[in-house]
């Protein structure tokens, strides 16, 4: 296998064949513990205590370039007696005036995006102040049944600011496509958020033309010079050259088309065809395309550095399902981490100049604690104890616990500490897709939230340990001197976000003016999930949208501090995290049982500023 290749076993009890071949490569976890104590047994004799001993102290496995260095979590840490407060979520979106529901073109085929799209999220696209809401839908296949329903291509439903939603008509995005996700910001410097559409046919990038009260939006796809084609996951707008405008980073999957799928031809044991892993297909590039500043864009991602191809080939081997932009070597630059399935991570680390480099091996993040390449699908980042301890969540497919890669002040040394920090076991079994970090219970520190599902809708035929539906999973920040950062927020204290679901993007926002974060779940086919936060703490909070100067009018990559006597809490303006999903712009600072705060901003053209906001309501700080 080589560095980048990351070419280990599939997505589990899925296998590609020939037509009419049915094979079961995993075996599921029973079989996996009978084989786990065999090996004990088998080692007993030469000493297990230090082999055990030795294991869990041993450096992270190391990619084929450079080395790194394993950086332990704190020692002798005293164990504080703490367990989650009660976070209950009530799902609302019939209720609350939600009207759609999906189209995949599922026609007995088992082609894969129609087990992978279904993106969604929160953008202000009426520029009221309040978070209205995103879906991208799917649609019937060119050359599958005539008679199949059509998708609607994105449908906006409009936020009164309280958490009732009304259906916005004649927006001009009603051209069907099979959609994958979107991203959100405004690359033509008018105050409007824009969009860019993910699809399995390419990107659509639309301008918000909104006016007197009207939803709309015009395709400037063709006008921009946007010819991107191929299947396209994740997206994000962020100033990757530094000249203040914001760019278009868009991730691709794999080499796609109905006829290659066909021939891969994955089968699952006793049921026939299946959706299946990456492994078969061919990889893929990454588009980065730089926002020129006269409404056009031209494609840079070669001469930027991010493409990257197997060394031994030359082929490329980007798969990718997540995208992220954080500085992860603390110099003030946005850096980027590509979550790619079944082949290595990536970290672009950003050198000026629009020029980035990639070191994901050598920072630790290229593989799982194993040395092996996970099924990774939606990524976020947050500062855990300290604004100096960094970690970074992917969530990775059945049987592969959340990666929880950390980097305690080391500077891209980062190690897998998932076991450790207490997220590995309880999400091991779940299938994971959109990944967030955001405070449910505004006590200040960033909770972990995961949304679930299966590929296959009859997996607990073959596997009794797996479900299609599958709950949504939340691990609460516990307080510091507490033996493990997270501890899982059993199920029934989550109230309706623990029913199962077929999840895929997850978004969070404050949709009814409360302060604290209610969430979306999508599905890849019928109805989205809304849920309202119903958290009972009394915890306090302060809420910043920032307002900066054109180019860049939504702040998109500022930093901002939030002081209080309990610490510092870090977060960027970033909406694109997750899985095929956009949060709302404003940032959201638990204080906890603290009365005030100080906000320190660094904006994104570097020059900083602090202020004391109001708590409890949404401020909103305008660049000087």
């Amino acid at each position: 296998m080589s560095e980048q290749d990351g070419t280990s076993a599939g997505m589990g009890e899925l296998a590609p064949g020939h037509a009419g071949a049915e094979e079961l490569v995993h075996e599921d976890d029973s079989v996996i513990g009978r084989a786990f104590w065999l090996s004990l047994a088998v080692i007993a004799g030469i000493g297990v205590v230090v082999a055990v001993a030795w294991w869990a102290a041993r450096p992270a496995p190391l990619g084929r370039e450079g080395s790194t260095a394993r950086v332990a979590p704190p020692k002798s840490m005293p164990r504080l007696a703490a367990s989650p407060p009660a976070t209950p979520f009530t799902r609302i979106d019939s209720a609350a005036g939600i009207r759609f529901e999906r189209v995949n073109g599922a026609d007995g085929r088992k082609l894969m995006p129609e087990t992978l799209g279904g993106g969604g999220g929160f953008v202000d696209v009426d520029s009221d102040g309040d978070a209205d809401l995103v879906l991208v839908d799917g649609d019937r296949w060119p050359d599958g049944p005539k008679d199949g329903a059509r998708g609607q291509g994105v449908v906006i439903h409009l936020n009164d600011g309280k958490g009732d939603f009304t259906l916005a008509a004649d927006t001009g995005l009603e051209r069907p496509l099979q959609g994958m996700g979107f991203a959100a910001g405004d690359f033509d410097s008018d105050g409007r958020t824009d969009l860019a559409i993910t699809s399995v046919d390419g990107v659509r990038l639309y301008r918000n033309a909104s006016e007197n009260g009207r939803v709309l939006f015009e395709d400037v796809t063709s006008a921009a010079g946007i010819d991107d084609k191929g299947w396209s996951t994740a997206s994000l707008f962020f100033d990757a050259d530094e000249d203040g405008d914001l760019d278009l980073l868009v991730g691709h999957y794999v080499k796609w088309s109905p006829e290659i799928d066909l021939a891969v031809d994955y089968r699952l044991t006793g049921i026939g065809r299946a959706y299946g892993p990456p492994l078969g297909f061919e990889g893929t590039q990454l588009s980065l395309w730089r926002n020129d500043g006269d409404g056009a864009f031209t494609e840079v991602a070669e001469p930027s550095g991010l493409h990257v191809k197997n060394t031994a080939t030359g082929a490329p081997v980007a798969k990718t399902l997540g995208l992220l932009v954080d500085d992860f070597n603390g110099d003030g630059r946005p850096d980027l981490f590509v979550a790619n399935d079944k082949t290595a991570n990536f970290l672009f680390v950003n050198e000026g100049g629009g020029k980035f480099r990639e070191t994901g091996a050598a920072a630790g993040v290229a593989f799982d604690r194993s040395g092996s390449a996970t099924g990774a699908m939606g990524v976020d980042s947050a500062r855990l104890r300290s604004p100096n301890e960094l970690a970074i969540a992917v969530g990775n497919f059945a049987n592969e616990p959340t990666s929880l890669f950390v980097d305690r002040g080391a500077r891209l040394r980062f190690s897998d500490d998932a076991l450790v920090e207490g997220v590995g076991a309880p999400s091991r079994q779940l299938l994971k897709f959109g990944t967030l970090f955001t405070d449910l219970d505004l006590d200040g520190r960033p909770d972990l939230v995961s949304a679930n599902g299966h590929l296959e809708e009859q997996i607990s035929v073959v596997q009794s340990s797996q479900r299609y539906e599958q709950p949504a999973q939340a691990f609460w920040h516990a307080p510091p001197g507490s033996e493990r950062t997270f501890s899982e927020i059993p199920p029934r204290s989550l109230g309706d976000l623990a029913v199962p679901l077929v999840g895929r993007a997850l978004a969070a926002a404050d949709i009814d003016g409360d302060g604290d974060q209610d969430l979306l779940i999508t599905q890849p086919a019928g109805p989205p999930a809304l849920f309202r936060n119903d958290q009972k703490t009394g915890n306090h909070f302060v809420r910043l949208r920032l307002r900066g100067k054109a180019p860049n009018t939504e702040a998109i990559g500022a930093r901002v501090e939030c002081v209080t006597d309990a610490g510092t809490q870090v977060q960027w303006v970033m909406p694109s995290r997750s899985y095929l999903s956009s949060n709302e712009l404003p940032l959201t600072f638990g204080l906890g049982g603290a009365t005030s705060a100080k906000a320190r901003i660094r904006w994104p053209d570097g020059t900083e500023q602090q202020l004391e906001p109001g708590i409890d309501r949404l401020v909103e700080v305008t660049q000087p």
